[in-house]
């Protein structure tokens, strides 16, 4: 058997093969679950992460006027594609999306501070857009 550890990508076309001919007791079970846990948390992460850049920019969007411009709204119309595909590939995170929202929120506040100067007890304690707004097109916060 293929080590787990020591060569990643042998293993999984091992495991792919022990599944395609029904050998279900040469499996790797305990690493096959941890893989499979760990393929969830990711697609969860790129949700969260496509939703903190969309926040982000809509936060420099509304309290850096000044420096609109055509990157910023082309950065917000393609995170809005982004995270609606990644939603609609994964449809069981439809339930974990105020908890997303709430951190991506978070996460977007730190760094639009970082990138603008401006200190984060200037942006709202939480998100003041909701989840249908952020993603309608056309939506730019004034």
């Amino acid at each position: 058997m293929m080590s787990y550890e020591k060569d990643f990508y042998s293993w999984t076309h091992e495991q792919a093969e022990l599944l395609r001919s029904g050998q279900f007791n040469s499996l790797d079970i305990p690493n096959l679950i941890e893989e499979i846990e760990t393929m969830g948390r990711s697609e969860k992460r790129e949700l969260e992460s496509r939703l903190t850049v969309l926040l982000l920019h809509f936060l420099k969007w509304k309290y850096q006027e000044v420096r609109r411009g055509r990157s910023w709204q082309l950065t917000i119309d393609e995170q809005r594609i982004q995270f609606e595909e990644t939603l609609n590939d994964n449809p069981g995170l439809k339930s974990k999306l105020d908890e997303i929202l709430k951190k991506a929120y978070r996460l977007a506040v730190i760094q639009a501070s970082r990138e603008t100067k401006i200190s984060k007890n200037v942006f709202p304690e939480s998100c003041p857009w909701e989840l249908a707004q952020l993603l309608e097109e056309g939506f730019y916060p004034d």
